[in-house]
């Protein structure tokens, strides 16, 4: 489903571009009258005036926009210290934008407000490209770029509007008096790291096998709810977007059609995707009705501690959140990575019945995503924020990064070295088990539907008259769903 050619137009800042043209490195070849950015080229803005020099601004200061979590656990108070004693002899320092971790570059960029380099989801990044907020960057240099796969890249690329020059670097102006612009592509974001759910368990509670299938688990849970009490076996809130799409991609459902990049094709009820609606109502029985709403979420850490909950599912980078959680329960850090286990997603009958004691499997088909880093078009300071973005990416900074914060890095020969679920998720991501996150503008409009959606799929295991207890009623309700998100996207067109 992921798109290799999303369809991203961008203007580029008048502050920062009178026109733009093309070296295609790889090629050696001067094309003279077109501004091409992309994996194999470097950029020139203006008649022989470069963005990326690879000269570095002396006495630049860099705000860098980190998440939450890097900043909790320290990890972006490392980073700026060692990049700042590697750039001493420039004069240029990196310090913590000290921002709103989501903050809108469009608001804030044009006024000097924004960072200099974001870190962010490729969703949210990739809406900066359109209107010219994130610069094109020239990955090919690097020094992660052979060591991250085509699937984590193609997550920031797109395709940006530029201006066409002549043989003396001057706009081609067009019959309206504009200058003539021709759509390339590009690639506006380093990717970091590889976002995919995984299970978090107990494993002194979880029997072997257990998380090999959801039939496993829906059994699990009757088991433990049948022993009375509070304790519950599997469980996590089953409205949220991001964890649940995953059930109608397994099944055949898809958000945008080419490939993510169509908004005008919707197509959540395709195929086999009634199925999965099936599985969220015959897990969200297995659970109880926490599981409706999201009161269960900020919770999870220390129920999965206290061993009320015996499983459940996020993503790689909260690891370090569990292990404070055991931490703060009474473990020490040595029991606690010893008793906390992290599982890929389990499989999934392919009748969608996990009532079936003898069903064909299929792998789980899960929503992804890839945070990474982008440069603000507005920075003063390009060049050292491509630095900081290079020194950031290295293979030891990465290792780093995982260390203290879980995640799955990006870099294949770092989740190599690290192994385990990092390796686990860099190959589903490569199979297509993953399926990124769209980058269009227009993806802001599906969550809010398909979270009203969930919610109510998950009440309807509670209700004295469902609505969803059978395929017809399933693949109405989707039916249903594709025409309120297409009715969103035509209200912002």
């Amino acid at each position: 489903m992921q798109s290799q050619n999303q369809n991203i137009q961008k203007r580029l800042p008048l502050k920062i571009i009178l026109v733009i043209f093309l070296v295609l490195v790889h090629l050696g070849t001067l094309i003279g009258i077109i501004a091409v950015i992309g994996a194999n080229s470097h950029t020139i803005l203006g008649p022989g005036r470069e963005i990326f020099t690879g000269e570095l601004e002396r006495g630049a200061r860099i705000r860098i926009l980190e998440n939450d979590t890097a900043i909790l656990q320290g990890f972006l108070d490392e980073v700026i210290e060692a990049f700042n004693a590697e750039f001493a002899s420039y004069d240029i320092m990196a310090v913590d934008a000290n921002q709103d971790n989501f903050i809108d570059l469009e608001q804030a960029g044009p006024f000097g407000f924004g960072p200099c380099v974001i870190f962010q989801a490729n969703d949210r990044l990739m809406r900066f490209a359109d209107g010219g907020h994130i610069f094109p960057l020239p990955i090919e240099r690097l020094d992660a770029y052979e060591y991250i796969s085509n699937e984590a890249w193609n997550a920031f690329f797109g395709f940006v509007d530029e201006i066409i020059v002549d043989d003396n670097g001057y706009p081609v102006i067009g019959e309206d008096g504009q200058p003539l612009r021709q759509e390339i592509p590009a690639t506006l974001g380093v990717p970091v790291m590889i976002q995919g759910p995984v299970i978090y368990y107990r494993r002194s509670l979880v029997p072997e096998g257990t998380l090999d299938t959801w039939g496993n688990i829906y059994q699990f849970n009757r088991e433990r709810n049948a022993m009375g009490g509070a304790t519950r076996g599997y469980i996590r809130s089953l409205i949220d977007p991001y964890f649940n799409m995953g059930y109608l991609f397994s099944f055949g459902g898809y958000i945008f059609g080419e490939n993510n990049t169509d908004p005008s094709t919707v197509g959540l009820s395709q195929n086999n995707a009634y199925r999965g609606v099936g599985v969220i109502r015959q897990l969200a029985s297995s659970m109880d009705s926490r599981v409706t709403t999201h009161e269960l979420t900020p919770l999870l850490y220390d129920l999965l501690a206290q061993g009320t909950v015996a499983a459940t599912m996020t993503t790689p980078d909260v690891y370090t959140l569990f292990i404070d959680a055991f931490m703060r329960n009474g473990f020490t850090r040595e029991e606690a990575i010893a008793e906390l286990g992290v599982a890929p997603m389990p499989f999934l009958p392919e009748c969608g019945d996990l009532t079936n004691p003898n069903p064909n499997l299929i792998p789980t088909i899960m929503m992804g995503g890839v945070n990474g880093y982008a440069i603000s078009a507005w920075t003063d300071y390009p060049n050292a924020a491509f630095a900081f973005v290079n020194f950031a990416t290295s293979f030891r900074l990465m290792e780093r990064r995982h260390e203290l914060l879980g995640i799955v890095p990006s870099r294949e020969d770092v989740a190599e070295h690290v192994g385990g679920m990092s390796q686990i998720i860099n190959e589903k991501l490569a199979s297509g088990e993953i399926l990124v996150m769209p980058g269009i503008r227009e993806m802001a409009q599906v969550w809010n539907p398909v979270q009203s959606f969930f919610a109510s799929v998950s009440q309807d295991a509670f209700r004295s008259f469902p609505r969803y207890a059978n395929p017809s009623g399933q693949l109405a309700a989707l039916v249903t769903l594709d025409s309120a998100i297409t009715r969103a996207i035509a209200a912002i067109s």
